[in-house]
């Protein structure tokens, strides 16, 4: 800290705009103890062979032969540049309230506003057009999109010295 202040620099949290273009989540906005890791698209880290037991194995068990009633989606937003978001936006479909954005902010290096929402499963679907009432600005057609926006298979950074 003391060797940072004559230069300005001081601790930050992770840049909001990676975080969601790498399909990073942050707790507390986009999954809390109201989630479980099958919503949230986190179930390739449930080990379903595990011979020990644990805490949740059965509810566990229960949700991946269920299935879930709501996913937390990826979503891209239309129209100009928006700021990242305080508070959970409502997400429309048909005029009613479905879900809510979680976490939405521009991507300069994708030229667009990308985000999550939790939905109903029946609405999660990629291409799915909803409706983001972001206040104190406007609607916004918004449209489901697979997550991570940057990186899928995980490839940067790269090493790039030669073997």
């Amino acid at each position: 800290m003391e060797a940072g202040r004559p230069h300005h620099i001081r601790p930050t949290g992770p840049s909001d705009i990676r975080r969601i273009e790498a399909g990073i989540l942050n707790w507390g906005a986009d999954i809390t103890l109201q989630d479980n890791v099958y919503e949230v698209g986190l179930e390739r880290l449930v080990d379903a062979d595990k011979r020990a037991d644990y805490i949740g194995r059965d509810a566990l068990k229960r949700i991946a032969a269920e299935g879930v009633t709501r996913k937390l989606a990826g979503i891209e937003i239309a129209g100009s540049r928006i700021e990242m978001n305080a508070t959970r936006w409502p997400v429309k479909a048909g005029g009613k309230t479905v879900g809510q954005v979680t976490s939405a902010i521009f991507s300069p290096r994708l030229k667009k506003n990308i985000g999550y929402a939790m939905l109903p499963a029946a609405h999660a679907a990629f291409g799915t057009t909803l409706s983001v009432e972001i206040p104190d600005v406007d609607a916004r057609n918004a449209t489901v999109a697979a997550k991570p926006f940057v990186d899928p298979n995980k490839e940067i950074p790269k090493n790039l010295t030669p073997a």
